[in-house]
C-alpha cells in the first residue's frame, strides 16, 4: 500500500527549511491494515466505475492516512453511511461547521499543510515517462508499482473515444493523445493493451485524425527527443534569440516565467537537434502513430500542421511568415562555420541559466512541464552530473497518488491553500476550538516564507526580488507570487489579532515588512521612484550592474513603460508587450506570452495592504496608500457591462467577481456608496439556480460567456464564492432569503463525516 510521507528529505536533496511542505509517496506492501487496503481497492473501483461522470479524485488514499494519523475515523467500516448526507432537519449552522472543521483538521499533515492533488495538463505525466525513457533513467527511477499506478491513471484519464483532453473535463486532442498512449507504451504496454482495448482505442483516434503530423509544436518536439518524429518536421526554436539585448520585446527573458522557463530550454533542446537511442521500441512507435509510411512523409509540409481539435491559438500570418523564413534561410545559415559560433555561445550561455535556475529551485523547478525539460537539458549537457542527480531526486516532489492512480502534478499548492484554510478558520469564530490546528498552520506559513533573494545577479537572469514572499509551492521552490504573499500576509496579520494561546506566536515584524516589500515592488511605479531614489542619493553614476538595486534595473523601467495600470499579474512585472502574442508559437494557449494583470492577484494584494496599513499606519505609508489607490482604480476599470468581472484563475465570473468585491470593500466601498457593487450583486444574485445554488461551468473561460453546469446544477464551491461575495457586500441586510436558500444548498451536501463530496462536471465526453 502507498504511503504518504511529508517533510522528508534525502540523498541529493537540500532544504532551506528541513523540506517543509515536501510530499512524497512510497509503496509498502506492508503497510495498512487488510480492511483499509480493501477501502483503497473499494475507491479505485468506484472512480474507475464513474470515471466519465465524475472526473476528478478525491485524495481518498492521503486523507484516509491522515485521519488515522490524527485519530479521527475516516469510516471505511461504515460503508455508505459515513459517505450520506446530512439530515438537514437535525442540524444548525455551529454543527455544520464543526463537522468540517473536525474532519479538515484530521487531515492535516503533521508539519501544517494540508496535501493534496494538482493535475494540471494530461501531457505532463507523459512527458516525465520521455524523460526518464531517453536519459536511461526510467527503471531506476519508477518502481514496477509506479509503473502500475502510472499505467492505472493514464487509462482511467482515457475518454469514451479513446483519445485524451488537454485536461480532466476537455475533448480528446492530439496533443495529450499521442503523447499519452507513447508514455503507456514506454511504461511497457503493448499495442493492445488495457481495459476495454484501450491501446486499440487510441491508436484508432490518432489515426483518424491524421497521426501525429498533425500534432502541435510542443508534442512534436517531445517525440522528435524520443526520436519518433523529425527536427526537420519543428518549426525553429532559435536558441540565439537568448543572446539578444534586454530591450528586444522578443528576448526570452522578457516572456511570462512559466513560458520563458518552457521556451528556452526547448530552444537548447532544439538547437543540439538531440535525439535519444533509437530502441527497438522508438521504431515500433513509428508505425504505430503514422497514417503513412515513415520515410514518406514530407516533414517541411508537417510542421505546419495541427489537428484542429488542439488548436486554441491560431498562428497569425506574421508568425508563418517569420517561421518559414526561420526554416528556408536562417536555421542553415545558423549552423554553418563560422556563423555557427553563435548557436555554441547561446547554447552555452542557455545552459549556465538553466543551472542557475535549476540551484535557485533546488532541482524544483517552477513547474512539472518546465522541470521535465530542464532535466533534459541538464543530462544533454553531462550524462554523470551530479546536478542530473539532484534533478532525478526531485521527480519525487511531482508524483501524486490517488484512486485514479498515479500522476505528475503540475506543481502543488501547499501555502495557498493553507493560507485560505487558516482564513477560513478564523471566520467562524469557532478559532479557540482548534488552537492546534491554527498553530500548525501558522508554524507552516512562518516557515514556509522565502528568505533570499535569487543568487548572485539576479536581475541578469531575469529573475524578481524574493526575499520575504511565498511561493505557490515551497519555499525552496523559491519563486515568490504576488497572490500567494498577498494571502500569506492576510493570514499573518488575522491570526496576529488572536491570543498566541489559540494561534502561536506572531512572526517577527521585520519578515512581515518584507513581504510588504515584495508586494510593492509587484507594481511597476513604486519600483520606479525607487530607482530615482536611489539615483539621486548617490555621488556617482548608477550602473546596470549594481548589485546593490538590482530589482531596478532596465527591465522593470520598461515593465512601468509598458503596464503603467495599478493591477497585479502572477510571478512578476511584465517585461514585455501584448503584440508579442502574435508570435505565440504552442498552439493549444493564448495569452501566454506575457505576465498579464488580473483581478484576482490584484485584489489579494489590496486586502493584504489594507490590513498592514491597519495594523502599521506609519510604515511606507505614500508608497502603500498610493498602491491601494492605482490598485483600486484597475479593478474598477475591468468590470463588464453586467457587472461582473471575468476570473482567469478560478471558473470563473463567479470568481472574479467574488475577488472584485472582496478587493473595493477591503478600501471601504459597500453597496450603498458603490455603483459597481450594486452591478455586481445583481450579477450574481440574476445567476443563482432555483435550488439556491450557482454553477458555473469551466466553459465561461473560453467562451467568455458566463456558461451553467449542464442541466442548471449547482456546484457547492461556485455556491461558496458567491455567497461570500454577497455577504461581504452587505446582502444579509438588504435581503437575506438568497444566502439562506444558498447556505441550505451547501448543508445539504455535508457528508456525514463532515466533507464535502467531490462533484460531477456534467460535462460530455462522448
Amino acid at each position: 500500500m502507498w504511503r504518504l510521507k511529508i517533510a522528508e528529505g534525502g540523498p541529493w536533496l537540500n532544504s532551506g527549511n528541513d523540506h517543509i511542505g515536501r510530499q512524497t509517496w512510497e509503496f509498502d506492501k506492508n503497510f495498512g491494515s487488510k480492511e483499509e487496503r480493501e477501502a483503497v481497492d473499494s475507491a479505485r473501483e468506484e472512480f474507475h466505475r464513474n470515471r466519465f461522470t465524475i472526473r476528478h479524485s478525491s485524495d481518498i488514499i492521503a486523507r484516509m492516512q491522515l485521519a488515522k494519523e490524527n485519530n479521527f475515523s475516516f469510516g471505511i467500516n461504515k460503508g455508505k453511511d459515513e459517505t450520506a448526507h446530512v439530515d438537514l432537519n437535525q442540524t444548525t449552522v455551529s454543527e455544520t461547521l464543526r463537522k468540517a472543521l473536525n474532519y479538515f483538521s484530521a487531515i492535516q499533515a503533521h508539519d501544517g499543510h494540508w496535501p493534496g492533488d494538482f493535475p494540471g495538463p494530461l501531457f505532463t505525466t507523459a512527458t516525465m515517462i520521455i524523460v526518464l525513457y531517453v536519459t536511461r533513467s526510467l527503471n531506476n527511477t519508477l518502481s514496477s508499482e509506479h509503473v502500475k499506478e502510472i499505467c492505472r491513471y493514464l487509462y482511467n484519464r482515457q475518454n469514451v473515444d479513446g483519445g485524451w483532453g488537454l485536461h480532466a473535463e476537455g475533448e480528446s486532442s492530439m496533443l495529450s493523445t499521442a503523447l499519452n498512449y507513447t508514455a503507456l507504451r514506454l511504461l511497457g504496454q503493448g499495442v493492445d493493451d488495457g481495459p476495454h482495448m484501450s491501446m486499440s482505442k487510441a491508436r484508432k483516434w490518432i489515426h483518424d485524425h491524421g497521426g501525429v503530423t498533425m500534432m502541435p509544436i510542443l508534442g512534436k518536439v517531445w517525440l522528435s527527443v524520443l526520436g519518433v518524429f523529425e527536427w526537420t518536421g519543428v518549426n525553429p526554436i532559435p536558441p540565439e534569440l537568448f543572446l539578444l539585448p534586454s530591450l528586444i520585446p522578443f528576448q526570452p527573458g522578457n516572456l511570462w516565467c512559466h513560458f520563458r522557463m518552457a521556451f528556452i530550454p526547448m530552444s537548447y533542446i532544439y538547437g543540439k537537434k538531440f535525439v535519444g537511442p533509437a530502441t527497438r521500441l522508438v521504431i515500433s512507435l513509428r508505425k504505430e502513430l503514422y497514417i503513412h509510411p515513415y520515410k514518406s512523409i514530407d516533414w517541411s509540409r508537417a510542421r505546419k500542421l495541427c489537428a484542429k481539435e488542439d488548436v486554441y491559438s491560431p498562428h497569425t500570418w506574421i508568425q508563418d511568415c517569420l517561421s518559414d523564413f526561420l526554416y528556408t534561410f536562417g536555421e542553415p545559415f545558423l549552423t554553418l562555420w563560422p556563423v555557427s559560433y553563435m548557436r555554441n555561445r547561446a547554447l552555452r550561455q542557455i545552459a549556465e541559466f538553466l543551472k542557475y535556475e535549476d540551484e535557485n529551485s533546488q532541482y524544483i523547478c517552477i513547474g512539472a512541464v518546465q522541470k521535465a525539460l530542464s532535466m533534459l537539458c541538464c543530462w544533454i549537457e553531462n550524462t554523470n552530473s551530479d546536478a542530473f542527480k539532484r534533478h532525478l531526486a526531485r521527480v519525487a516532489d511531482f508524483l501524486w497518488v490517488g484512486e485514479d492512480g498515479m500522476k505528475v502534478r503540475l506543481c502543488a499548492g501547499q501555502l495557498w491553500d493553507v493560507a485560505f484554510a487558516v482564513q477560513a478558520i478564523l471566520a467562524t469564530n469557532l478559532a479557540e476550538e482548534y488552537e492546534s490546528t491554527l498553530k500548525k498552520a501558522h508554524d507552516f506559513i512562518k516557515a514556509s516564507q522565502i528568505m533570499d533573494n535569487p543568487s548572485g545577479d539576479f536581475s541578469r537572469m531575469y529573475r524578481h526580488i524574493s526575499k520575504g514572499g511565498w511561493a505557490f509551492h515551497v519555499a525552496d521552490q523559491g519563486w515568490q507570487a504576488a497572490d500567494c504573499t498577498a494571502e500569506a500576509v492576510k493570514a499573518l496579520l488575522l491570526l496576529s489579532k488572536f491570543s498566541p494561546h489559540t494561534t502561536g506566536d506572531q512572526m517577527e515584524t521585520r519578515r512581515v515588512y518584507n513581504a510588504v516589500n515584495v508586494l510593492l515592488s509587484l507594481q511597476a511605479l513604486n519600483l520606479i521612484k525607487d530607482l530615482l531614489s536611489h539615483s539621486t542619493s548617490r555621488s556617482t553614476p548608477l550602473h546596470m550592474h549594481d548589485t546593490t538595486i538590482l530589482e531596478t534595473n532596465y527591465n522593470l523601467i520598461v515593465s512601468y513603460m509598458q503596464n503603467p495600470n495599478g493591477g497585479y499579474g502572477t510571478w512578476e512585472l511584465a517585461r514585455t508587450n501584448p503584440w508579442m502574442e502574435n508570435l505565440n508559437m504552442t498552439e493549444i494557449y493564448s495569452d501566454i506570452m506575457v505576465d498579464y494583470q488580473y483581478v484576482e492577484c490584484t485584489s489579494s494584494a489590496i486586502q493584504a495592504l489594507a490590513l498592514f496599513r491597519e495594523k502599521h499606519p506609519g510604515h511606507r505609508k505614500d508608497e502603500i496608500n498610493r498602491c491601494i489607490k492605482r490598485a483600486v482604480d484597475f479593478i474598477e476599470r475591468l468590470q463588464n457591462d453586467d457587472g461582473s468581472w471575468f476570473g482567469s484563475w478560478g471558473i470563473c465570473f463567479t470568481y472574479g467577481t467574488w475577488f472584485a468585491i472582496e478587493g473595493l470593500c477591503a478600501v471601504g466601498q459597500d453597496y450603498r456608496s458603490s455603483t459597481r457593487i450594486q452591478k455586481a450583486c445583481k450579477f450574481l444574485l440574476s445567476m443563482q439556480l432555483r435550488n439556491g445554488g450557482w454553477g458555473e461551468s469551466h466553459l465561461s473561460s473560453r467562451t467568455m460567456e458566463y456558461t451553467n453546469l449542464d442541466g442548471e446544477k449547482p456546484h457547492i464551491v461556485n455556491t461558496a464564492w458567491a455567497m461570500l461575495a454577497l455577504m461581504k457586500a452587505g446582502q444579509v441586510e438588504r435581503d437575506p432569503i438568497p444566502l439562506h436558500k444558498a447556505a441550505r444548498f451547501i448543508m445539504s451536501m455535508q457528508l456525514r463525516n463532515g466533507d464535502f463530496p467531490q462533484e460531477v462536471t456534467f460535462h460530455s465526453y462522448g
